[in-house]
């Protein structure tokens, strides 16, 4: 691929995602009073994180039914992802701040990956 091939799948590839960002607002920009609007900004974003925090614990290996909750409890993987989720939920609680939460949150997790047991594993 020569530089301005390179240069001009840059520039297209920006050119899309600039007009996906605009397009809502061109086009929605007289309906922002709608209910339905109004119902969507109000609860789409608590659902698009329960939707993350549950494809992400669910990423966790989960025990047999003949092992124990407490064993894999006890396991690197399943302690990390719920501590780090309990310090969001209730960082978000008490704070408000979803960058604040996230950013702790990610930062709790990565610190036990690269340091807790699972670093030894």
């Amino acid at each position: 691929m020569t530089t301005t091939q390179a240069l001009l799948l840059i520039g297209v590839a920006a050119l899309a995602t600039f007009a996906t960002r605009v397009t809502p607002f061109l086009f929605l920009s007289r309906h922002s009073a709608h209910p339905l609007i109004l119902h969507m900004g109000r609860y789409l974003p608590a659902i698009v994180m329960v939707v993350l925090i549950i494809v992400s614990l669910s990423a966790m290996s989960l025990p047999g039914r003949s092992e124990l909750w407490r064993d894999w409890l006890m396991q690197a993987e399943g302690a990390g992802m719920l501590i780090s989720a309990a310090c969001v939920a209730g960082l978000h609680l008490w704070r408000r701040n979803a960058l604040l939460s996230i950013a702790v949150g990610t930062g709790l997790y990565m610190a036990w990956v690269q340091l807790g047991p699972m670093a030894q594993a």
